[in-house]
């Protein structure tokens, strides 16, 4: 069965701690830590105690959910030392903050030429590297999504995928389809346009699809559940285990 687990941003307001207890009560396997709130980069000391708390609870760091965009002039040294410390086998970055129709040729290059920089010292650890797949960076769409990963050139790069509230199914299916060959992890949300939430439960159709395009072999992180409710996540990671069982 693949992989079931948790960001720990969906939770920002509860402790480590209890960030833990809610994905062992929900039956996940591991969670990706983010890097604002539950281990900032500059707080490195925490990543092993984390760690150490997460294998106690009987899960996995399965990534560090980092902040590093790529075009900013941001130090990734404290972010590789953190994932390090963690024991987690990925670092999630992001493509930049402009959108593709924003982005001119300079800009990809630098994009690229920083992102191909980061592999390599990553690799020095041991760690893969994924692109968040989000609007308003170079990973929009699919086209500028795998022009950079391309262009980057690793090999240990890899990408992201989640839903695009505002394209349809059969859009965001074709997305899925074309970064498949790239693909890492999988964040899961059910939104409709305007980034209104639902219980995953309703988008049970689409995510069937989506698994059976994506395959079994990543993780599948749960994101940002409806009104932010511990209760929700549960009937969630319900839903989603029974998807990827």
């Amino acid at each position: 069965m693949a992989v079931a687990g948790l960001t720990s941003v969906t939770f920002r307001e509860l402790s480590a701690a209890e960030v833990l207890c809610l994905a062992k009560e929900a039956g996940l396997a591991g969670l990706e830590w983010g890097g604002d709130i539950h281990l900032p980069p500059e707080r490195p000391e925490l990543a092993e105690e984390l760690a150490r708390r997460t294998a106690q609870a009987g899960l996995r760091s399965l990534s560090y959910g980092s902040y590093h965009r790529l075009c900013q002039g941001m130090d990734f040294q404290p972010v590789l030392k953190a994932a390090a410390r963690l024991g987690a086998p990925n670092i999630r970055i992001w493509a930049g903050d402009r959108s593709p129709a924003q982005a001119d040729a300079a800009y990809r290059a630098q994009a690229a030429r920083e992102l191909e920089a980061l592999c390599r010292q990553a690799a020095g650890e041991g760690i893969r590297i994924s692109l968040e797949y989000h609007r308003q960076t170079l990973t929009e769409t699919l086209e500028s999504a795998l022009e950079l990963l391309k262009q980057a050139g690793a090999e240990n790069l890899r990408s992201y995928w989640q839903p695009n509230p505002d394209l349809s199914h059969e859009a965001n299916c074709r997305e899925l389809e074309g970064i498949r060959p790239w693909l890492s992890g999988v964040h899961v949300f059910q939104w409709e346009p305007g980034n209104i939430r639902h219980p995953l439960e309703e988008g049970r159709p689409q995510w069937s699809e989506y698994v059976s395009l994506a395959g079994r072999d990543c993780p599948y992180l749960l994101e940002f559940v409806k009104d932010d409710s511990p209760e929700q996540l549960l009937r969630d990671a319900s839903v989603l285990l029974e998807l990827l069982a």
